[in-house]
Formats: structure tokens, sequence, C-alpha cells
């Protein structure tokens, strides 16, 4: 009599199996760290006279990599899971990781030089958590583009399968055309140069060349200080515009160069998943992917020269992400209507049929005027995009803090001057109290603030004005606070925290009873239980 064995239980998990990383990472990693060391091997091989033992350390150097690759691709496994995302890797110190697929927030794609080459690409799960460096998510690094793409879709799909794999293959089946929301201008490469990056670039490149000079014994400071004696023997106002024009024309190639290698080909696109994605880069492109679900509304940036040339940048406000400018970028420096148009489409507001109104609430307020920017833009604009609603001016006595804070440090550092020092420095010093004085000024034209059907409008800045558009839903709290000098004034800043973008936007130095009323009226009776009305 031969015993059967009991049927396995229907309610069984199916066994989900592990996989290995692209078997060209072997080639591909060596050669991207190799690609890395090109300054370094130069050195060693090119320029070190001959000596065996550079030699014998570039040739150790290379051995190194290639082993680490191999041994990193031996160690390695994945599998997905309907729960979670593990990674086995390590020999001598083994890693096990783990990210629960709930807790997904980004999924970015990143193929560098020796990625694209061979067809491959990176993929980066991140979650958001930061308390521990190397703790946000995990790095395959690195799978097929086909697997990658599948995996992507795969990760954000939201909804818990009994077979993933089977889930994710069937959603890239029905996939609808993704829609394109913006995508990479040439004409926005006049923005470049407004961003200063060229002269940051130039600076950490002349840091480089300095450094490496000094290493191999390559004298490169005479010709320099040769350079600059004959500057300085020219007339004063040749000096001057030599001087300028090398500035100018290092920062506007250099700004140029950078803003190509990090944003050529952008591309946002709304994908039939659900999720905002931002593709773009030169030698090393990236794909960052976000749940729609967790946008809590879009940060507009507008440095002061970016201003001044009418443009701006867009981030998105993402639960799980700070302030991350790899992965919270909507679009790059950019016409400012462009800034405010992509907005408007993220945010779904033209594409919706419902547009942003200003409520009785934000009527109540704050102030009697519309800033004369946003004024500007006409009604049927502001419907666009809740970014140009009219925002309210805050009241005289904010403009007064400013102007303080703007002129007094420098009326007392000239005085101390002119006690104990030559008299040219404090006259400098009070050459600069008028253009103090319009910064200050402007800092308080930039103070605003809206509240809309959907979303709380608030925006600060002069050197960097920022204006947010965030989602009443998405706000969890209030924090009011006051110093000694707004008590005074009559002032307070009123902070609304939130789980997403940086946790915290201020609506700086609004008068006390319209701050209450605006936070009041943004999330009804979050904040009345602890008002305390007047008789």
């Amino acid at each position: 009599m031969t015993a059967q064995l009991p049927a396995a239980p229907e309610y069984a998990e199916p066994v989900v199996d592990w996989h290995r990383l692209d078997v060209r990472m072997l080639v591909v990693r060596p050669l991207n760290e190799l690609l890395g060391l090109v300054p370094v091997f130069i050195g060693l091989l090119v320029l070190g006279k001959g000596e065996t033992w550079r030699i014998l350390a570039g040739v150790a150097v290379i051995v190194a990599v290639v082993l680490f690759g191999l041994l990193r691709w031996v160690t390695t496994r994945y599998r997905i899971t309907t729960e979670q995302v593990e990674m086995h890797t390590g020999l001598l110190v083994r890693k096990r990781l783990a990210v629960p697929r709930d807790r997904i927030r980004t999924v970015d794609l990143t193929a560098k030089l020796g990625h694209r080459l061979f067809g491959l690409s990176a993929i980066r799960v991140g979650t958001g958590q930061r308390d521990q460096p190397g703790e946000d998510g995990l790095t395959l690094d690195a799978v097929s583009s086909a697997e990658a793409e599948r995996l992507r879709v795969l990760l954000l799909t939201t909804a818990k399968a009994e077979a993933p794999t089977a889930a994710a293959e069937a959603a890239v089946e029905e996939a609808r055309p993704s829609v394109v929301l913006s995508e990479w201008d040439n004409g926005w490469l006049r923005y470049a140069p407004l961003t200063l990056s060229g002269l940051v670039a130039a600076g950490a490149l002349f840091g480089f060349v300095m450094n490496f000079a000094r290493e191999l014994d390559i004298e490169v400071l005479e010709p320099m200080s040769e350079a600059a004696h004959w500057v300085a023997e020219q007339p004063l106002g040749l000096t001057i515009a030599v001087i300028g024009a090398v500035v100018l024309l290092v920062a506007t190639l250099g700004s140029a160069l950078v803003y190509v290698v990090q944003f050529w080909g952008y591309r946002l696109t709304r994908e039939p998943d659900d999720t905002v994605r931002v593709r773009r880069g030169l030698l090393t492109t990236r794909s960052v992917s976000v749940a729609e679900q967790r946008l809590r509304g879009v940060e507009l940036v507008e440095p002061l020269l970016l201003r001044a040339g009418r443009g701006a940048h867009a981030k998105t406000v993402t639960t799980g992400l700070g302030r991350k400018g790899e992965s919270n970028l909507l679009l790059p420096p950019a016409p400012v209507a462009e800034a405010h148009r992509v907005s408007a489409e993220v945010l779904r507001q033209t594409s919706g049929g419902v547009t942003d109104q200003p409520t009785t609430g934000d009527q109540a307020a704050g102030g009697d005027q519309p800033t004369g920017g946003d004024q500007a833009t006409g009604g049927d604009r502001a419907a666009e995009s809740p970014t140009r609603t009219p925002l309210r001016r805050h009241p005289m006595a904010a403009l007064r803090r400013r102007m303080v804070r703007a002129v007094v440090p420098l009326l007392v550092v000239a005085a101390v001057l002119a006690w104990f020092a030559p008299s040219w420095t404090w006259q400098v010093v009070l050459a600069l109290v008028p253009f103090s004085a319009a910064l200050g000024y402007d800092r308080y034209r930039s103070l605003g603030h809206a509240l809309t059907d959907r979303h709380l409008l608030a925006r600060a800045g002069s050197a960097v004005r920022e204006t947010v558009a965030l989602q009443r839903t998405g706000i969890i709290g209030w924090r009011v606070s006051r110093s000694f000098f707004q008590r005074r004034a009559g002032l307070v800043t009123i902070t609304a925290t939130t789980a997403a973008g940086d946790g915290a936007y201020h609506v700086v130095d609004v008068a006390e009873a319209d701050g209450l009323a605006l936070a009041d009226a943004a999330v009804p009776d979050l904040l009345r239980p602890f008002l305390e009305l007047a008789d």
C-alpha cells in the first residue's frame, strides 16, 4: 500500500526565481571605471618618464578593476516578489537588501557611456529614506535595457499581483502610447550662461589641472604669472575689459557645455502606468519615474540672473523625496512660460477641465493687492496653472523689516571702518547701500501667497526666488512662529508641514490675522481648535 503525498494548498505563494545581473557587465563595469581613471593613467603611463613602478601601478589598477567587476557579477543575485525587491551581494561581507514594494518612491534608469555601448542600464530603486548613508533603496547594475524597462513598469505598479512577472508583461503589452509633456529645445541654451554653472565647472577644472600639474612636476604657474603681469601693466580700462571678456567667455562656453551634458535629449512624458518620467543626459543618460499618486505639487525656482532673462526651472514636490536635484528635476532652465505650462500639465490642470480659482478663504487671507508680476499675466493665463495665480502682497511692515536688514548692517560696518580703517574702505561700503536696498525691496516684491480650490501658493526669495504650489490635501499640519521683531511688527510665519518635498513650506511675514485665516481656510478644522477667538 503506497501512501499519497498531500496536495499542495491552493494558497501557496508562487516560487520566484533568483536572477543574476547581465553577463555583459563584466565588460561594462570595468570600462566605466577605467574611463574615470583616464587622467590617472595619463599621468602614470604617458608622463611617467618611463619609470617601471608607474607602469606596474597602472597595470595593477586595471587588473583590480576587472577582478572587482567579475567578483560583483558572481556574488550578486536579485528577485522581485509580490511584497518586496531583494538583492544579495558581496563575498567577504555578505549584504542582503530588501525593499518593500509599497515603499518604492522612484525608479531611476541610468546608462553611462559603457552601458549605452552594450545596451545596458542600471536600475536604482529609491525609497526616499536617508536616515543612514547608503540605505536609500538598492541598485541593480546592470541589466539589459529591455529588462530595465520591464522592471520599471513592474516596480511602479501599485497593485499587488500573484505573479509579478506576468503582471509586468501584461502591463507592457497593454501599454498605451506615452504623452509627451515637454522636450529639448535648442533655444533653451541661451539660459545656460544665466545659471553660472560654467564658472563653477571652470573653477573645478582649474583646481583639478593645477593639482594634476603639481603632482607631475609640470610648471604652469610661470606662464600664468607672466600673463597676469602683462594684464596688470595695461591701462585700467583695458585690464577690466580683458578680465571681463575672459570671464564672460569662460562662463558662456562652460555653462553651455555643462547644460548640454546634463540635459541633452531632455524629454518629459506621462507614461501609461500613471507615472511622470524625465529622461535626459548626453554622455550618461538618466531616466527618473515618479508615480503620479505621490506628486503633491510643483516648485518654480528662479535665480536672480535666470529671472532677469525671464527663465526658470521646475521641480516636483513628491512624497518620500527631499531636496534631491537629481530625482525631483521636472524642467531644466527654460522660458518661464514653459515652466508654467509644464506645471499645469503635470498637475493636470489644463487637461482635466478643472481650473484653480482663488477661494473666498484666500480673499480673506491676505492683503488687498496682487503682486505686480503675476497680475500682468492676465485672468485667462492664470487659469492655466496654479503657479500663475495672482498672489497677495504682504503688509508694509514686511517691507520695513527687509529694508532694515539690507541697509542697517552696511551702515554699521561703514561707521566702524570710518574710525579704524582708511577712508576709502567705508566709502566702498556706502556705495553698496543702494544695491543692498534694491535687493531688500526685491525680496519684499517677491513675497506673496494665495489659496485656490486645490493648492496653497507661497513665494519668497530674491537671489533665488521660489514659488511652490502645494496640494491642500497634502498638508498634514501647521506651525505658527514669531520672532521678537515679528511680534512688534504684527507679523507671523505660517509653515505648512507635509510628507513631500522639503517637508515644510513657509508663508513668511504675513499679517497675524491673515496668516491664521489662510491656514484655517486651506485645511478647515485642522488649526481651528488651537485658535483663540477674541470677544
